[in-house]
């Protein structure tokens, strides 16, 4: 029987300990042999152990009373809409429960997106329907040079109203230059159920590229906290907003990416739909 490749997922599950007894072995042979990479995985190892000793003390202690009536006070005070309330708390909560542990991975013996879960002590989540297809899309079409896009930025207008027409829905993409993001520009794609779907693209300076993935036949869809999810080098920020499905991905960290989609639902909130 031959032995399936090993892939970024393996690793990553193999340094969470999610591996069969028989995987493992194989994982570890196939890291005995390559030092680098031993070591890579060894540095992330530590790094979880890291973050396991520092946050997993303060995860089940209550929020102080001094700091709910402070996030109450400021909320009054900015009149804050109720659907951003839950986007700031969802987002909270994605960023301290990926410190507490909870890691995303594809399927340890395919590496494939469809078995992809965040996993904690209480739940999986599977990364599926338009998430997983926005992770698909985004690997697929960020790496390409001569054609990323279908329309490019320069032509905005006519991408607006092209993708706009196409989903019947207003599809303006949101600026995020102040963050060293510039468009790209953006392309229809087909959905889960074959609805088109628009995805738009973004790049900065050292060439790291983000795209925003939109769908518009979301509205049976029910799972509408604030997730994050992580695939190999890719990190996902998505989330449910009425009949409309965001998803970002982007190779950088966890972090970042955050404040990237912070930035983009405050745009989002401010457009008709």
């Amino acid at each position: 029987m031959n032995q399936l490749a090993v892939t970024e997922s393996d690793l990553h599950a193999y340094v969470d300990g999610l591996l069969s007894d028989a995987r493992s072995e194989e994982v570890a042979a196939y890291l005995a042999a390559r030092p680098e990479e031993l070591a890579r995985m060894a540095a992330y190892r530590e790094q979880n152990e890291g973050l396991r000793a520092l946050f997993n003390p303060v995860l089940d202690e209550a929020v102080p009373s001094r700091l709910r009536t402070g996030l109450e006070d400021r909320a009054s005070s900015f009149s804050l809409a109720p659907s951003y309330l839950r986007f700031a708390a969802g987002l909270l909560i994605a960023i301290v429960s990926g410190a507490g542990g909870w890691m995303l991975h594809g399927s340890a013996q395919t590496g494939s997106l469809a078995g992809s879960t965040i996993k904690n002590s209480d739940a999986h989540i599977a990364l599926t329907g338009f998430a997983r297809q926005a992770a698909i899309a985004h690997g697929v079409y960020t790496p390409d040079v001569r054609h990323p896009v279908e329309i490019g930025a320069d032509q905005e207008d006519q991408l607006v109203t092209w993708l706009s027409k196409r989903t019947g829905a207003d599809m303006h993409p949101p600026k995020l230059g102040k963050l060293g993001y510039e468009l790209v520009g953006g392309r229809l794609l087909p959905g889960e159920s074959g609805s088109p779907v628009a995805q738009f693209m973004y790049q900065e300076a050292g060439g790291q590229r983000l795209t925003l993935y939109v769908s518009t036949d979301q509205a049976q869809n029910k799972d509408t906290g604030f997730r994050f999810a992580q695939q190999g080098a890719v990190n996902v920020f998505y989330w449910i907003d009425g009949k409309f499905g965001y998803a970002l991905s982007g190779g950088v960290n966890k972090a970042e990416l955050a404040k990237i989609a912070h930035v983009v639902y405050e745009q989002l909130e401010t457009k008709p739909q």
